[in-house]
């Protein structure tokens, strides 16, 4: 968790020396994630599972995949900061939550 939270001030600090918290409003973030999404989509539409697994082998490919998913995650950050909503707390709930919807006895 204090790796989470150094991640966050980092990410706060580097907003900030920017000025873009201006350009930071929820509608926006939101977008700016279905963005980061679609770009991280872009990287296996069209391509065979067999494919994709050779891709990943690549480290080049792998680094650039591993770049969207960064970009996904520093704006959900920044998006649940923004509203304030506690992007750990939410998931550990929601796995809780998925627990008792999907028991392992009824697999």
């Amino acid at each position: 968790m204090e790796t989470f939270s150094l991640l966050e001030k980092e990410i706060k600090k580097f907003v900030e020396k920017r000025n873009w918290d201006i350009f930071h409003n929820p509608k926006d973030l939101a977008i700016s994630i279905s963005i980061e999404a679609a770009e991280l989509l872009e990287n296996f539409q069209w391509k065979k599972e067999n494919e994709v697994k050779k891709l990943l082998k690549d480290s080049e490919y792998k680094h650039k995949i591993s770049q969207e998913i960064a970009d996904i995650f520093i704006y959900l950050i920044i998006l649940s900061n923004k509203i304030g909503i506690s992007l750990l707390e939410s998931a550990f709930q929601k796995i809780e939550k998925n627990k008792e919807k999907y028991p392992v006895e009824k697999l």
